[in-house]
């Protein structure tokens, strides 16, 4: 038995769209000019004060406050439609619960919103929690979620894989000795997960389920 945590956006879920979406809509809202998409892409898997914060090029914590605050709703009821679990997740999560893995989500998404897209896609049933920063959080380390997650399950970070796209999910992996998987249908660039020296490249849904068979098996 393996104990999986998986990221959220990037890996799972393909939210990509609804949150630059999202993010535009939020920057006009407050008088700027929307960004292209291609330049957004670098902050999935920020935090939302760190998005904003970079967007605006303010050190007024009362804008990028707002800004938050309406991003939220943004994507929560509209964003959320404009994105899609990425095809074979829902079987892939089937299969390695059925398997006897415990399933985690680990994401830098706060806790409400993360739950929320969990549950609207139909993945809470085969994941046992789901972690997250709480929406007052400014802060916050991932690894923490990381740290969190293992508690949880009880479980030995030599047992357990961190599954993501992005460098900051092997990095918070590796602070508490856990292995590491990079997905390459992410979000995260060749270069980037090349940096980061995950344990495995997973180059397909099928790949990581194969994969992480494998790895749980390694000492029968």
């Amino acid at each position: 038995m393996a104990h999986l945590l998986f990221d959220l956006d990037g890996t799972l879920v393909d939210s990509f769209p609804g949150i630059s979406r999202s993010i535009n809509q939020t920057l006009t809202t407050v008088g700027r000019s929307p960004v292209p998409e291609a330049q957004l892409l670098q902050f999935v898997g920020k935090r939302l004060a760190v998005i904003f914060s970079t967007l605006l090029g303010a050190d007024d914590e009362a804008l990028v406050d707002r800004a938050v605050e309406i991003y939220r709703p943004l994507f929560d009821e509209v964003g959320i439609l404009d994105s899609r679990v990425f095809p074979g997740i829902p079987e892939a999560l089937a299969t390695l619960r059925d398997a006897g893995h415990s399933l985690q989500v680990v994401t830098v998404r706060s806790i409400g919103s993360a739950k929320l897209v969990v549950r609207h896609f139909g993945l809470e049933r085969y994941v046992d929690a789901v972690h997250g920063p709480d929406r007052a959080q400014r802060g916050g380390d991932k690894a923490d979620l990381v740290r969190a997650a293992l508690d949880l399950a009880g479980a030995d970070p030599r047992d357990t894989i961190m599954i993501g796209d992005r460098s900051d999910d092997v990095r918070a992996a590796r602070t508490h000795g856990v292995h590491t998987v990079a997905v390459e249908w992410g979000y995260g660039t060749p270069d980037e997960l090349r940096d980061a020296e995950p344990d495995y490249f997973a180059s397909g849904v099928a790949d990581l389920v194969a994969y992480a068979t494998r790895w749980s098996n390694r000492y029968n």
